[in-house]
């Protein structure tokens, strides 16, 4: 990693810290006499805006996965004006996708039926509500004609892009840790057990302490019953994540036959299978009823996507589909 990338990532690890360190808790002692310390979403205030945790996550998880994409243009030798063009594109495209896909389907529970403005309004006034899924599916097709224009090789920008969105899914997960939301269900009715369960996790009592959590009031009383202690299913899914992404780093060093673009594939198999369950652990899912069955829209789309990536995979090694690897484009590069 070059100098000037580091100073980057350490800048952006010690401004972490220091907002972590500097943010307000709310202090207090659950009904099973543990003392708590719930850290508070609105990281700072600038002119009487909130500026919250949630965007500080999302923002540096953007900014992790474009310097990683420079590191990997630089190496397997994908134009920079072409990445960063993209990028800058494929970010505003991505946040509107996840916009548009959540509304469509809380089109009538989360009101927007009857005021279609806050599809626009809700959003810049703090309400948020954004799909992960939305994102990849309108980054997808903005790729596309984006390739048609452009002509770059797709393949390597498969490297870039699906390691990308497994960056900042890492990172952007804890802004629902922050935010107590995008969690799952109650981990026992009994306090200590529930407190006990993540404990035997090995986590940290920050982390613990954060998934007390009152659904039907952010601001409740940290002894008020109605708290209990959820599952942290954005540290399932953000690990989860991390994973996957070492899986992808350490395959296509060492594995010859590992192609230039598999790495897409491999991202919507992996997250496909790793959405699909802590999708059913979450209480905020979205809704898919089809005769007269409710189905999640999460897990539908995650089998879908399971599908996909296990065909493609197998017909492009049948036929051979740009049958370059990672490896060889990394040396012809270098030559």
């Amino acid at each position: 990693m070059k100098q000037k990338h580091k100073k980057w990532l350490v800048f952006l690890i010690v401004a972490f810290l220091a907002f972590l360190a500097g943010c307000a808790v709310r202090e207090g002692v659950d009904v099973a006499g543990n003392e708590i310390k719930i850290i508070d979403r609105v990281a700072f205030t600038v002119f009487g805006r909130n500026v919250y945790w949630y965007a500080i996550c999302i923002i540096s998880g953007i900014t992790l996965a474009y310097v990683y994409g420079l590191l990997v243009a630089k190496k397997i030798g994908f134009k920079e004006e072409d990445l960063i063009d993209g990028f800058i594109i494929g970010v505003i495209v991505g946040i509107i996708g996840a916009r548009l896909y959540y509304v469509a389907f809380a089109w009538n529970e989360g009101g927007y039926a009857q005021d279609p403005l806050r599809v626009i309004t809700g959003f810049i006034n703090e309400e948020g509500g954004l799909a992960i899924h939305g994102a990849v599916l309108f980054v997808a097709v903005f790729v596309y004609f984006y390739w048609r224009r452009r002509r770059f090789d797709v393949y390597k920008l498969g490297e870039m892009l699906a390691p990308g969105f497994m960056i900042g899914q890492i990172v952007g997960r804890w802004g629902n840790f922050f935010n107590q939301e995008a969690h799952g269900g109650p981990i026992s009715e009994n306090l200590a057990e529930g407190r006990a369960f993540l404990e035997r996790l090995l986590l940290p009592d920050f982390i613990i302490d954060q998934m007390l959590i009152s659904d039907s009031n952010y601001y409740a009383a940290i002894d008020s019953a109605s708290r209990n202690y959820m599952h942290p299913t954005f540290l399932y899914e953000s690990f989860w994540n991390f994973l996957g992404l070492m899986i992808v780093l350490v395959s296509r060093r060492f594995w010859k036959k590992y192609w230039l673009g598999d790495a897409v594939l491999f991202y919507m198999v992996w997250y496909g299978i790793g959405r699909f369950f802590v999708e059913a652990l979450r209480t905020d899912y979205l809704p898919l009823r089809i005769f007269g069955l409710e189905l999640r829209v999460a897990q539908v789309v995650s089998v879908a996507m399971i599908i996909a990536g296990v065909t493609l995979f197998v017909l492009r090694r049948i036929f051979k589909v740009h049958p370059v690897s990672y490896l060889e484009a990394v040396e012809e590069n270098k030559n």
